[in-house]
């Protein structure tokens, strides 16, 4: 059992959308007990209370502004968000439809017997974050820095932003301003982009209580400007005299080249050009020459060339036939240089190898006639050999 004391000096709820309904009267009389409610705004709360030992007094709700709700039961304001579902001798239930964030502050139940008791209850109002808006700061160009802000300009309490880019989170600068009850939130991100970024996402999600787990995003593609290029992609085979040449410039960039330039050096002759198709019927030999493809935007240009060979039917065929004529000549020829290099190493080596028996043979020579002259003069010439050498 409370006393008016302790009743009015209980502690004010901060958690959101409480509304705590007391009555108290003198001691031993009468008890209100309430359940803690938390709503968002736009969203319905739902005010009980449960009454014990209620001997019938006199019991008055008013909001914030000290109007009276109901008394005993019966509508005093007419406010038809506020609907009395309930009134009974052990509960009395309110259902507040459409909640505002005025609707926040002290409400009080108050309890008439012989003495006036009150007890005043929080009503907490949350202000759920729209969807973030994004926007860019300036242009991005390939090579240079993109900076990118996340705004949610109403919310209570204020909104976290969390910036991702290709489903990595990436580290934003946040700063937030109180606007009477309500907060504004910006979040700010920077990087450097390359044309490969083109057209990929980055994403700002808010988080808040009152979306109770969900989140809201907004995803930004990235519009990354950068220079032309031009590629010309040709025919298949060879052109003859006759065929129709069709060429086509594959352009790209950011602002992607409207206007594109077809040329040939020299004199220009048929060609017909629609974008980036150049076509030429019927080709003849005059037609030969480089063709180029030119295209441009702001921040540069880019072209290709193709060049047009036209033959007649006559000399393809003696190029496909010549082919394998061409192949086995060279063949030959390789042959050929093989088995002259073969007889050069074969003549070499048989001259070095009779220079060398030559040389032996000499040698030989100078043995026998020193054997054949003392053969002549008898076994004295040959001691006296001896003795010259001793």
């Amino acid at each position: 059992m409370r006393s008016a004391r302790s009743c009015r000096h209980s502690p004010l709820a901060a958690a959101a959308g409480i509304l705590l309904l007391c009555l108290a009267g003198r001691a031993g009389a009468q008890e209100v007990q309430a359940e803690n409610v938390t709503v968002a705004e736009g969203g319905q709360a739902e005010i009980n209370c449960k009454l014990h030992q209620y001997d019938g007094s006199i019991v008055v709700i008013q909001n914030p502004s000290r109007q009276t709700l109901f008394f005993n039961g019966t509508r005093a304001l007419k406010d038809e968000r506020f609907q009395l579902v309930e009134f009974t001798q052990k509960q009395v239930r309110i259902v507040l439809s459409n909640a505002r964030l005025e609707d926040e502050g002290g409400y009080y139940c108050q309890l008439y017997t012989e003495d006036t008791h009150h007890q005043i209850a929080i009503l907490t109002v949350l202000v759920p974050p729209d969807s973030p808006l994004v926007e860019v700061k300036e242009q991005a160009v390939e090579g240079g820095e993109v900076e990118l802000t996340c705004s949610v300009p109403r919310s209570r309490p204020a909104a976290t932003l969390r910036w991702y880019r290709d489903r990595k989170e990436i580290k934003g600068t946040s700063s937030k301003q109180e606007n009477g009850k309500v907060f504004s939130i910006t979040s700010m991100v920077r990087f450097r982009v390359d044309r490969k970024d083109h057209s990929s996402i980055v994403t700002c999600e808010a988080i808040h209580p009152a979306l109770r787990g969900q989140r809201k995003q907004t995803q930004y593609v990235l519009d990354v400007q950068y220079s032309p290029t031009a590629r010309i992609h040709p025919p298949q085979g060879v052109m003859r005299e006759g065929d129709t040449l069709i060429l086509t410039c594959a352009v790209n960039g950011n602002p992607l080249p409207r206007d594109i330039k077809w040329s040939r050096r020299g004199v220009a002759r048929r060609a017909l050009t629609e974008g980036e198709v150049l076509t030429i019927p019927s080709l003849s030999m005059l037609d030969n020459g480089t063709y180029s493809c030119q295209v441009a935007n702001k921040h540069g240009r880019s072209s290709d060339q193709y060049v047009l060979v036209v033959y007649d039917p006559g000399a393809i065929v003696e190029a496909q036939t010549s082919v394998p004529y061409a192949i086995v000549g060279g063949i030959l020829a390789l042959l050929v240089f093989l088995v002259i290099c073969v007889l050069i190493i074969m003549v070499w080596c048989s001259i070095r190898q009779k220079g060398s028996y030559l040389t032996h043979e000499a040698s030989g020579l100078d043995e026998h006639g020193e054997a054949r002259e003392a053969f002549l003069n008898g076994g004295d010439g040959h001691k006296r050999k001896e003795e010259f050498f001793i």
